[in-house]
């Protein structure tokens, strides 16, 4: 990208949290029935951003843009192929797994499938003490915190040696939750929470969220595809498409002024909550579906689906850069929405 530093993550001269630069995963391709490799798939092409303390920044896209393949780095469960990856003021890019464990205490995941991330055959005094004894804590402090964290996120202590099968999926979301604060993390990075929730238990787990960083101080990147969800929990909204951040600045700004064709497209799918506003709206039809990571189209990567493409798009690929003088957003597109 053209600008110096991305928008975002400085509080003050404070430096950001988390400081990403460039950040490229690249898959090998799938072996043929003949034994020959296909097309090596780039989930994530260079992507860019700061955290600042105590800031959500949203994180959304349609399936298969590479938003959960981002998540698993920023955690260190991917490794990277190229770029960087700064946590608290430490490149952690490509430390081995025993250099990344004492960092593990300040940097978590919440997972989407909330009885998948949990091991079926232990309790959930264990489940949600596993991390501090991994740091040494002895098996009764360990237990004490535990039960600390189940009343913390609305969970009756008592339940503590109860199988996750014995609970509710939004029930067994509050244990990763727990789970995820053992170590009193800085940030948290939650891929899709609430996706696989009915929608009145997401609003639940997305209030206990809200309230746990404002008690706890706790940075999120919030990973998920519901834009809804996304406007409620985030200061900040990264657009994704094809492994790119597309449009990326403050939510208040992006969701009422979108700048990129594609930030516009999703928001005009959004249900309104007033019938005669939601008669009036255009509605943005893409066509066709986006193309595969593993043969992007050249210059703009959304450029067959554009309803503004010209000829720049199909050969420039566009900078992420400041949208316009007094915003702190920044777009990729050569003809933005005014």
């Amino acid at each position: 990208m053209d600008a110096a530093a991305p928008v975002g993550g400085d509080a003050g001269g404070v430096p950001p949290l988390l400081s990403v630069r460039d950040l490229a995963m690249t898959f090998p391709g799938r072996r043929s029935a003949t034994g020959r490799r296909g097309a090596p798939v780039r989930a994530v092409d260079g992507l860019s951003f700061d955290l600042a303390a105590g800031e959500t920044l949203g994180l959304v896209g349609e399936s298969g843009c590479g938003k959960s393949t981002t998540g698993r780095m920023l955690v260190r469960l991917l490794e990277p192929t190229s770029g960087s990856i700064t946590f608290d003021g430490k490149d952690i890019t490509h430390l081995s797994q025993s250099r990344m464990r004492p960092l593990r205490t300040r940097l978590q995941m919440v997972f989407q499938d909330p009885h998948s991330s949990l091991n079926p055959r232990q309790t959930v005094a264990r489940i949600i003490s596993d991390p501090l004894l991994v740091q040494g804590w002895s098996a009764a402090d360990a237990r004490a915190r535990a039960a600390e964290l189940m009343e913390l996120v609305g969970l009756i202590p008592e339940h503590i040696d109860r199988y996750p099968h014995e609970f509710s999926g939004g029930q067994a979301q509050r244990i990763g939750i727990a789970r995820s604060l053992a170590t009193n993390p800085r940030l948290v990075i939650a891929d899709e929470p609430v996706s696989a929730l009915d929608v009145s238990v997401q609003a639940q787990i997305v209030n206990l969220m809200e309230r746990l960083r404002r008690e706890l101080g706790l940075a999120y990147v919030f990973i998920a595809h519901d834009l809804s969800v996304v406007k409620r929990v985030s200061d900040r909204v990264a657009v994704m498409y094809l492994g790119r951040i597309v449009e990326i600045g403050d939510k208040r700004e992006l969701y009422e002024r979108p700048r990129h064709p594609y930030t516009r497209a999703l928001l005009s799918a959004v249900p309104l909550p007033d019938p005669a506003a939601e008669r009036r709206r255009e509605r943005i039809t893409l066509l066709g579906d986006p193309p595969s990571p593993a043969a992007p189209p050249p210059g703009c990567s959304f450029h067959p689906r554009c309803p503004k493409a010209q000829e720049v798009c199909r050969t420039e690929r566009p900078l992420l850069r400041i949208a316009a003088a007094g915003e702190r957003r920044e777009v990729a597109c050569h003809f933005p929405e005014d």
